[in-house]
C-alpha cells in the first residue's frame, strides 16, 4: 500500500487529508476551532509557519519530505494521543493575537477577548485605567490582551503555578510587553500589592462532574487550571471575598466561571452580577464594580 507521504505533495493536499481524517476519527473540537477543516488549518499552516489567513498562494506550494512527515505525524498524534493541534503546534491564538502554550498552560479560548477588544466597554466608561490584574493567567493571554488595547496601563500577570509563570514570561517578551507587563507568583491575592482599576481572571471553574465527563483532548490540559471542587467555585469564592481590598473606586471585576454561573448565582443572591453577552458566543462572565463589593461586604458586617 502507498504511504500518503508519497501520494500528498501540496498544502492542498495536506489540508484534504487532515480535515478528512479528523472526521473520519471523531476528535473533538474545542481549544480554538469547533470543525474539522479550521482544525486541519491551524495544524497544517502553522507547522509550516505559513499564515492562517490570506494564505491561498501557498496551497499548491509542494513540500519537501520533511515537512510532509511532520505533518502526518502531528495528524497521527491529534488522532490518536487526542492532543490539541494548538499544542503539537505550540501555539495558540486570542483577540487575534498569538501566544507560545504548551501542556503547562490551558490552551487561550476565553470569550473575554471579545470584551477586552471593545475596551471594556460600556462597562469601563470614562474610568482611567493605569492598573490591570489578570488572575490565575496561565499563558498570559487575557493580560497581554490588555495591555495592548489600554497602552498605558501596567498589568501584573498572576498564577500559582511556576511552570504556568515561564510560559507567560515568554509570551511577554515575545509581544515585546516587559516595559509594562511582569508576572508575579501568587495563590490569588497572597503575594499580591496595591490597588488595581481593572482586575479580570478566567479561574479554574470547572465542577467535579462536568471535570470527570471531559473529553480526552482535555487531560493534555493541566488539571490546575481547571478543576475547582464539586460545585466549581473554590477559586471564585476566594476571589468575590478579597477583590474590594484590591479594587480602586469605580473598579471593575470581570470573571468567568463558565457552566458554574448558576451555582455562583444560587450562592450569592445579595450580590448584584452583572452577566455579559458575547456576540461571538460564550457565556458565564460577571461583572462587579468595586462599589458593589463594598456594599456586600459592608451588609455582611
Amino acid at each position: 500500500m502507498t504511504r500518503p507521504i508519497d501520494d500528498l505533495i501540496t498544502v492542498r493536499d495536506y489540508l484534504r487529508y487532515a480535515a478528512t481524517r479528523f472526521t473520519e476519527a471523531g476528535i473533538y473540537f474545542g481549544h480554538g476551532t469547533d470543525n474539522p477543516w479550521d482544525e486541519a488549518v491551524l495544524l497544517v499552516m502553522r507547522s509550516l509557519h505559513l499564515p492562517l489567513e490570506n494564505n491561498t498562494l501557498f496551497l499548491d506550494a509542494r513540500l519537501i519530505r520533511d515537512e510532509r512527515q511532520l505533518i502526518l505525524e502531528r495528524i497521527e498524534r491529534r488522532i490518536h494521543e487526542r492532543t490539541p493541534a494548538a499544542y503539537l503546534v505550540g501555539e495558540g491564538w486570542f483577540m487575534g493575537l498569538p501566544f507560545k502554550v504548551d501542556e503547562r498552560v490551558l490552551i487561550p479560548r476565553s470569550p473575554l477577548a471579545e470584551l477586552i477588544q471593545s475596551g471594556l466597554q460600556p462597562w469601563l466608561a470614562d474610568q482611567d485605567v493605569q492598573r490591570v490584574l489578570d488572575l490565575c493567567t496561565g499563558s498570559g493571554c487575557i493580560g497581554i490582551a490588555t495591555a495592548t488595547v489600554f497602552e498605558d496601563a501596567s498589568v501584573d500577570l498572576a498564577d500559582i503555578s511556576t511552570d504556568a509563570l515561564d510560559v507567560a514570561q515568554s509570551n511577554i517578551e515575545f509581544h515585546e510587553l516587559t516595559d509594562r507587563v511582569q508576572v508575579i507568583h501568587s495563590d490569588l491575592f497572597d503575594s499580591v500589592a496595591g490597588q488595581y482599576d481593572v482586575i479580570i481572571s478566567n479561574p479554574p471553574y470547572v465542577d467535579a462532574e462536568d471535570l470527570a465527563a471531559m473529553p480526552e483532548e482535555f487531560r493534555h490540559e493541566p488539571a490546575l487550571g481547571l478543576a475547582a471542587g464539586h460545585d466549581g467555585l473554590d477559586i471564585a469564592h476566594r476571589i468575590l471575598a478579597e477583590a474590594s481590598d484590591y479594587l480602586n473606586p469605580g473598579g471593575l471585576l470581570i470573571v468567568e466561571v463558565g457552566n458554574s454561573w448558576v451555582a455562583l448565582e444560587n450562592a450569592y443572591p445579595e450580590l448584584p452580577f452583572t452577566w455579559l453577552e458575547f456576540a461571538h458566543g460564550g457565556e458565564g462572565v460577571f461583572l462587579l464594580t468595586a462599589e458593589d463589593l463594598l456594599q456586600w461586604k459592608q451588609s455582611k458586617a
